[in-house]
């Protein structure tokens, strides 16, 4: 199974940390010198935000990634238990981001780079992991609410073993308030 970054509702307070940890991360700190103008700020999560929760939606990075079998470029590929773009195979088809059942995905602009219609050119971007980043997912170290925690393959079985014991403990538990 793989791993992936979980937010907790409860927790979260919506104060976006994580999305500035992301782009931080993936960027360099150069990104406190650049021009806002001049700069997309493009996070790999997105905080959803309600009037009653809110809550950061990331990649889950699945067994078998929906996004990756719909890939034309075969741009999307699974390494170490991570699925990762490539970038320079990614044809902006969008694919992708139609496939992922928790719209993960989101279409951004390649720096200033055109197509060969003069449109700007567009790349699936998602959560990998900070895969090669020491230390892990940034959004997990910097939420000051402790709201996002990586699970990892042994968490997963332990919840399943969990909720299959409530099951059963449910399903064999007498009847209360039977009626006759």
């Amino acid at each position: 199974m793989n791993r992936y970054v979980q937010g907790d509702p409860l927790l979260c307070i919506g104060c976006r940390t994580c999305t500035i940890a992301c782009v931080v991360a993936h960027e360099g700190k150069r990104i406190y010198e650049i021009d806002p103008d001049g700069y997309d700020f493009h996070p790999r999560l997105k905080v959803i935000k309600t009037f009653n929760v809110s809550v950061p939606v990331q990649c889950k990075h699945c067994e078998n990634p929906a996004c990756k079998a719909v890939c034309q470029s075969q741009a999307i590929y699974v390494q170490d238990g991570t699925v990762l773009v490539d970038r320079e195979k990614c044809i902006g088809c969008k694919s992708c981001a139609d496939a992922c059942p928790f719209g993960a995905i989101r279409m951004v602009p390649l720096g200033f780079e055109t197509n060969p219609d003069g449109t700007r050119r567009s790349v699936a971007h998602k959560c990998d992991l900070c895969f090669g980043l020491e230390g892990g997912p940034a959004c997990k170290r910097v939420c000051p609410t402790e709201a996002l925690r990586l699970v990892e393959s042994e968490d997963l079985a332990e919840m399943l073993a969990l909720k299959r014991g409530n099951v059963l403990l449910t399903a064999s538990a007498p009847e209360i308030n039977r009626v006759n």
